[in-house]
């Protein structure tokens, strides 16, 4: 028996997809693990609270416990966010869903990207996350930027692989 519903557990890709299309999913990008390391620290400080309010006297014990409590239901929250933030690379569109209670959907069709730029801060060349931003001819975009996607460099390429097996950039020239 699952602890939470599925439907807050998993953002069900498979429904956004054009199936009658030919859609298929080419990547399913999760967020990287170091997202959750300020949950876990975030946490870790209500474990803190709930313990000084065992230790504390009983007419102020309320206070941390509150705290406590308040900061563990916040790290659930943001680990649970970042859980369920999705960035989908198929053969037709890149798009991203995200969201808790209310889910927000962004899509690129894949000839609209101009430019991908994938930023690896040094730590995460260390662990193996990047950042990418989209480049398109619109103005404002609901996808321009992708942060703490894991193996950065394998996921700009398969982007590129599925652009140019489209045919959207024109044949290879030898």
């Amino acid at each position: 028996m699952a602890v939470l519903p599925r439907f807050l557990t998993d953002p069900d890709i498979g429904r956004h997809l054009l199936r009658d299309e030919g859609e298929v999913i080419v990547d399913e990008v999760r967020k990287h693990r170091i997202v959750y390391v300020v949950p876990a620290l975030i946490a870790c400080a209500g474990v803190a609270f709930l313990v000084v309010s065992a230790v504390a006297s009983v007419q102020l014990a309320w206070l941390p416990m509150l705290l406590g409590f308040g900061l563990l239901v916040w790290a659930a929250w943001r680990a649970l966010a970042a859980n369920l933030d999705r960035f989908v690379i198929t053969n037709m569109r890149v798009f991203r869903v995200n969201g808790v209670l209310s889910r927000s959907l962004a899509t690129m069709p894949l000839g609209r990207i101009l430019d991908i730029t994938v930023v690896k801060p040094m730590t995460g060349r260390v662990l193996g996350y990047g950042h990418f931003t989209f480049e398109s001819a619109a103005q404002d975009q609901g996808l321009r930027e992708i942060r703490f996607v894991g193996a950065p460099d394998q996921r700009d390429l398969a982007i590129q692989r599925v652009v140019q097996r489209s045919g959207l950039r024109g044949p290879k020239v030898n």
